[in-house]
């Protein structure tokens, strides 16, 4: 069975340990509502972007827990 997981990283791509521990996740459904869940306290603690893995192999990433401010400073210069 394969596992789920997130990497955690700062807007450098330098590996960062998470505020929050995430569980191993079975399904990519369950990692992303994790992450949907969790990203804000991630963000303040100090994770610029997430990669997911399943097991060893990368599905996507880097992708930015910063997205929703910087659409906000898009509309604010617009």
């Amino acid at each position: 069975m394969a596992a789920w997981t997130w990497r955690f990283e700062t807007a450098g791509g330098t590996e960062v340990q998470p505020a929050v521990q995430p569980e191993e996740f079975t399904t990519q459904g369950d990692a992303e509502s994790w992450i949907g869940e969790h990203w804000k306290e991630l963000q303040e603690g100090g994770t610029d972007q997430v990669r997911l893995f399943e097991d060893s192999t990368e599905i996507y990433g880097p992708m930015s827990l910063h997205a929703e401010e910087a659409q906000e400073q898009e509309s604010a210069e617009g």
